[in-house]
C-alpha cells in the first residue's frame, strides 16, 4: 500500500461522491512532528450539501425498512474488514504508533453487532382487546463528531446505532486524526446508498457548522467536556437532541485480598492503554495500606519497562497524540511534582522525538492536586492510599466526572456491593474499560448525556413513538359511551 497516494487521494463524501476541495489544514505524525499531508477542509457550502443529501436521503432509508438497513449496516462491516489494514496503517501514522491504531479492528465487530440486531420494539400489552407497543422512529439528520483518539471504532458505533434507527449521518472527525475516516468513507461509497452517511473533515468551524446548522436533529459528540457543554448550549434553543460521551476521571479501588502481582498488571494496561489517552482508562488509583507498597513497586517495574521511543527504534510506548494534549500532561506532571508527588518510576524522556511521555507512577499525591482532580488524559497514573473502604468510595465520587470506576478484590459479592455505591455509567469488578457492542456504555455528571451501544444506544438515536391498536373498535365506542373507559 502506498500511504502517501493514498491519503494524497482523500475527500469527502458528499451525496454518494468524493468531493475534494482547495481548502485544507496540515496534519503532522506526532511520533515525529513531522507533516503528514494537508487534509481537505470542508467549508460551509460543503456542510451544507452534506447535509441536504442527508436530508433528502433519510425519508427512503427509513422506508427502505429494518432489514434493509441491517443489510447494508452488515455489507459496511464487510466492506471495512476488506480494507481494514490500509485504514490501520493510515490511523497508525496519525497517532503516530500501530499500538493507537488498534482500536480500528473494533469497528467491523460493533458494525455487525447492529446488522445482526433487529430493532427492537416492546409490547406493553396484547390481549384480545388491545395491542400497546413502542416503536423506534429516526429523528432526521444526525451530526456524528468522533475525536481523535478512537476516531475509527467510535464512528462504528455512532453510525450503526444512527442507521439502524432509520437517520441518515454527516461524520466528522477531529482535524488531528481526518485522513483514517475520510479513507473509511471511500471505504463505504459504494455500499451505502447515496446522501445515507457522508463524511466531512475540518476544524472547529465545520464542527460549528453543523451544530448550528437548522437541519441536524441530533448532535452526537464524544470528547471535551468544555465542547460537550458548548455543543449543548447550541442545541439547546432548537430542543435538538444530543449523544454526549465527554470523558472522565476513572477511579480504580484495590482491597488488600488481591494477588498484588496480578493486578498490578492489569491495572498498568488500563490505564496505560494508548498512553493513558482513552476516556474509559484508570485514572486515579487507590489502593488499600496495607499493600500500598508492594503496589507501587509493582507498577514502577512495568513503567519502566515501557520505552517511549518512535516503534521504528524499538519503542514500545506511543506517543501523545496531539501537540496541545502533550503541552497538558507536562503542565499536569510539572504542578504535581511541584506540589508534592514523588515519582515512583524512572520515568525516563525520549529526547529529539515526537511527544513522547514516559508513564508515571506518582505517590505523594492528594485531592487538590490538577493531576488527581482533573483528567489527564496521559500516561500519569496518581496513587493514593486508603485505609477504610468507605473512605476509599467517598473520594473516588468526589470529582464531577461519572464515567467509570471498579474494585479489585477477591470477594466478589464485597466488590459488587461497593462497586453499585460508585457514582458513574458503568461500574466494573475485577477489570476496567472493557466495551462491548451489546452493552451500553456512556456516563453521569460531567461525563455526559445518553448511552452508546446495546439496546439503550439505538434509543439514543430514535424517537420513542408509543402505539395503541384496538382489535375491536364496537366495544371501544360502547365503553366509552358507558364511561367505562378513561380517555
Amino acid at each position: 500500500m502506498d500511504i502517501e497516494a493514498t491519503i494524497a487521494g482523500l475527500g469527502h463524501l458528499i451525496d454518494g461522491r468524493i468531493v475534494r476541495n482547495d481548502a485544507t489544514f496540515p496534519v503532522e505524525n506526532p511520533a515525529t512532528r513531522s507533516p503528514i499531508g494537508d487534509c481537505p477542509e470542508a467549508t460551509d457550502d460543503l456542510v451544507d450539501a452534506a447535509i441536504a443529501a442527508a436530508r433528502r436521503a433519510q425519508p427512503g432509508w427509513y422506508a427502505a425498512g429494518d432489514r434493509e438497513r441491517r443489510r447494508v449496516i452488515g455489507a459496511m462491516a464487510e466492506a471495512l474488514t476488506e480494507r481494514l489494514e490500509a485504514v490501520v496503517a493510515v490511523s497508525a501514522l496519525e497517532k503516530g504508533a500501530m499500538g493507537g491504531a488498534i482500536e480500528a479492528y473494533g469497528g467491523p465487530a460493533f458494525l455487525g453487532h447492529h446488522a445482526a440486531a433487529p430493532l427492537p420494539v416492546d409490547v406493553i400489552e396484547d390481549n384480545d382487546e388491545r395491542l400497546v407497543r413502542v416503536v423506534r422512529k429516526p429523528v432526521g439528520v444526525v451530526a456524528a463528531i468522533t475525536p481523535w483518539n478512537s476516531p475509527i471504532l467510535i464512528a462504528c458505533v455512532k453510525v450503526a446505532g444512527a442507521l439502524l434507527a432509520g437517520n441518515t449521518v454527516v461524520l466528522k472527525p477531529s482535524p488531528f486524526t481526518p485522513f483514517a475516516t475520510l479513507l473509511l468513507g471511500e471505504v463505504w461509497k459504494d455500499v451505502v446508498p447515496p446522501g445515507v452517511v457522508n463524511v466531512v473533515a475540518g476544524g472547529d468551524d465545520t464542527g460549528k457548522a453543523l451544530v448550528s446548522h437548522p437541519h441536524t436533529a441530533l448532535i452526537s459528540f464524544t470528547g471535551s467536556v468544555e465542547a460537550g457543554r458548548h455543543i449543548a448550549a447550541v442545541a439547546a434553543p432548537a430542543l435538538k437532541r444530543v449523544v454526549l460521551e465527554l470523558g472522565g476521571n476513572d477511579a480504580a479501588i484495590v482491597l488488600p485480598d488481591v494477588d498484588v502481582d496480578l493486578v498490578a498488571a492489569q491495572l498498568f494496561t488500563s490505564s496505560m492503554i494508548m498512553s493513558g489517552q482513552v476516556c474509559a482508562a484508570v485514572k486515579r488509583l487507590y489502593v488499600h495500606e496495607s499493600i500500598y507498597p508492594r503496589m507501587v513497586e509493582a507498577l514502577a517495574r512495568l513503567a519502566d519497562a515501557a520505552t517511549p521511543v518512535p516503534e521504528s527504534a524499538g519503542g514500545s510506548f506511543g506517543p501523545i497524540s496531539t501537540r496541545p494534549q502533550y503541552e497538558r500532561v507536562r503542565l499536569l506532571l510539572d504542578d504535581a511534582l511541584t506540589h508534592g508527588a514523588k515519582p515512583a518510576n524512572a520515568g525516563a524522556r525520549a529526547d529529539g522525538a515526537g511527544y513522547f511521555q514516559a508513564p508515571m507512577i506518582l505517590t505523594g499525591v492528594r485531592p487538590g492536586m490538577r493531576v488527581v482532580d482533573e483528567e489527564q488524559f496521559g500516561p500519569l497514573l496518581p496513587v493514593l492510599s486508603f485505609r477504610d473502604v468507605d473512605e476509599a468510595i467517598a473520594a473516588a465520587n468526589d470529582t464531577p466526572y461519572g464515567l467509570c470506576g471498579s474494585v479489585w478484590t477477591s470477594d466478589i459479592a464485597a466488590g459488587e456491593r461497593l462497586a453499585a455505591r460508585l457514582e458513574c455509567g458503568t461500574a466494573y469488578v475485577n477489570t476496567h474499560a472493557e466495551v462491548a457492542p451489546h452493552i451500553p456504555f456512556g456516563g453521569v455528571k460531567d461525563s455526559g448525556i445518553g448511552r452508546e451501544c446495546g439496546t439503550a444506544g439505538v434509543d439514543g438515536y430514535a424517537e420513542l413513538q408509543t402505539q395503541y391498536v384496538y382489535k375491536n373498535p364496537a366495544r371501544v365506542a360502547t365503553a366509552l359511551e358507558s364511561g367505562d373507559r378513561v380517555v
